[in-house]
């Protein structure tokens, strides 16, 4: 085989490997979102447990987006709790694009997962209902919760959302960037914050209301 044809295929394989792990951009549902904010609705992590005031990850992305930024998150929630504060806290705000941080919580209270699937399947039906762009995001790292990276990318896909992998990747194992045994510190939400703004971000620039 020539040189040029195997650099063609490998390419090609990279490409596909890309795709496949959801780092190729897709088609969202909502692109077009009119909403007000950044709804950032989660659990603890979201909240910004084991961080003072202010050094919460919706905070950080807050400086980072020309996007009011809300911190929709309450520590110790399972997504069959925030599915009784999603009107309240989430549908009746308008939102431009929802970030849905849930399944920590559903593990160790061992809520099925297929429960916590339908729970945010209809979190994102709903929301998207409103108009408003969905991102899911993937609380894995490793071999922690790594069953649910998978069937969260899946999920994504299915409903045309955004898919941001593996947040606490690095974070969680890594002391310096630790409040305790699960949750991030100051440092640690700043990173997440980055790489929710990485992911997110080339959605927000096809958005004509923020050009």
């Amino acid at each position: 085989m020539k040189k040029n044809n195997i650099l063609f295929i490998a390419f090609i394989a990279f490409i596909v490997s890309l795709t496949s792990l959801g780092c190729a951009k897709r088609e969202i549902k909502n692109i077009g979102s009119k909403g007000k904010d950044i709804i950032c609705f989660g659990d603890s992590i979201t909240f910004g447990y084991g961080a003072n005031p202010g050094e919460d990850y919706p905070h950080a992305l807050s400086k980072m987006v020309d996007v009011p930024v809300v911190n929709a998150g309450i520590d110790g929630d399972t997504s069959t709790e925030a599915m009784r504060r999603l009107a309240s806290d989430v549908i009746d705000r308008e939102p431009f694009l929802v970030i849905i941080e849930f399944g920590g919580n559903d593990f160790l209270r061992k809520i099925p997962q297929e429960e916590t699937l339908n729970n945010i399947r209809q979190m994102i039906d709903k929301i998207q209902a409103k108009g408003a762009m969905v991102a899911v995001v993937d609380i894995s790292a490793g071999i922690l919760l790594g069953e649910y990276h998978k069937t969260f990318y899946r999920l994504a896909q299915e409903k045309e959302a955004i898919f941001i992998p593996r947040i606490l990747s690095g974070v969680i194992t890594n002391p310096n960037l630790k409040s305790d045994f699960v949750h991030p510190n100051a440092e640690g939400y700043k990173i997440i914050a980055g790489r929710i703004y990485r992911v997110i971000m080339p959605y927000l620039k096809q958005n004509a209301s923020l050009r």
